[in-house]
C-alpha cells in the first residue's frame, strides 16, 4: 500500500525548488534557459525514461532518470514564476486537480475518496471520456489535442484509439487492401515485420515515417467529418 506523501517529501521538493532558483540567479548557463531552448532536453530526458523501463534498468538508474524529467518541470515553471506568470504549486494544483476531476470512480467532487470502487475498467474509459467532454464542450473532434509532432507511430497508435472510443470504425480491411500479412500475435514478431516495412521504404526510396504522418492525417481528415 503506498504512503501519503510525507512533510519530508514536500522538504525535499522545497528544495530542490529553491537550488533551481539559486542556480537561475547565480549560473550563467542556467539563467539563459528559456522554454524553447529545454524542449530537447525535456524530449531527451522523458526518452530515457523510456530506455530505462525497456531495458529493465534497476530502480537506481530509473530513478535518476525521474528526478531528470522532475528538473525539466521544476525548470519550466520556474521561467514561468520568474515572468510572473504561474509557479510550480500553480503546475501541482492544476494537474492534481485533473486527476480528482476525472477519476470519479474514486473521488467525490470534493477531492475525498469513494465509499466503494466498482468501477470496471471499460467504465472508468467511459468517465473519464465524459469528463473530459464536459471540461471542453466545444471541442468535437476526437482527435484534437493529438500533439502533431509525435513520432507517427505513437501519432498513428493514438489516433485508432481515439477513433475507437469515439465509436469510429477501425480501418480493418487496410491490410488485406495493400497485401500485407496478418499482424503478427506477439509485439517481436510485430516489430519484425515493421522494421522490414521501413526496410522496404528505404529501399524504394520512400520515407516511411513521412508516409505513415500523411496517412494518419488523411485518416483524422477522413473520420473528424460530420456524416
Amino acid at each position: 500500500m503506498p504512503t501519503p506523501t510525507s512533510a519530508k517529501d514536500s522538504n525535499e521538493l522545497e528544495e530542490l525548488i529553491r537550488t533551481i532558483a539559486a542556480l537561475r540567479e547565480h549560473c550563467p548557463w542556467m539563467g539563459a534557459l528559456t522554454h524553447e531552448s529545454l524542449v530537447e532536453y525535456l524530449i531527451e530526458e522523458a526518452y530515457e525514461v523510456v530506455d530505462s523501463i525497456e531495458a529493465g534498468a534497476v530502480d537506481d538508474e530509473l530513478r535518476g532518470e525521474l528526478g531528470d524529467v522532475l528538473l525539466q518541470v521544476v525548470l519550466h515553471a520556474r521561467l514561468a514564476e520568474e515572468r510572473g506568470s504561474f509557479d510550480f504549486a500553480a503546475v501541482a494544483r492544476g494537474i492534481n486537480a485533473k486527476m480528482v476531476r476525472r477519476n470519479q470512480h474514486v473521488f467525490r467532487a470534493d477531492g475525498s475518496l469513494r465509499d466503494s470502487f466498482p468501477a470496471s475498467v471499460e467504465e472508468i474509459i467511459v468517465k473519464w471520456d465524459a469528463a473530459k467532454r464536459a471540461e471542453k464542450p466545444e471541442r468535437k473532434d476526437p482527435f484534437e489535442g493529438i500533439p502533431p509532432h509525435l513520432p507517427a507511430l505513437a501519432a498513428a497508435q493514438k489516433s485508432l484509439d481515439r477513433a475507437a472510443r469515439a465509436g469510429m470504425a477501425d480501418p480493418q480491411g487496410a491490410l488485406a487492401a495493400v497485401g500485407l500479412p496478418a499482424i503478427p500475435a506477439s509485439e517481436e514478431a510485430l516489430g519484425e515485420l515493421l522494421l522490414a516495412v521501413v526496410a522496404g521504404a528505404r529501399e524504394q526510396g520512400l520515407d516511411a515515417e513521412r508516409a505513415l504522418r500523411a496517412a494518419v492525417r488523411s485518416f483524422q481528415s477522413t473520420r473528424a467529418q460530420p456524416s
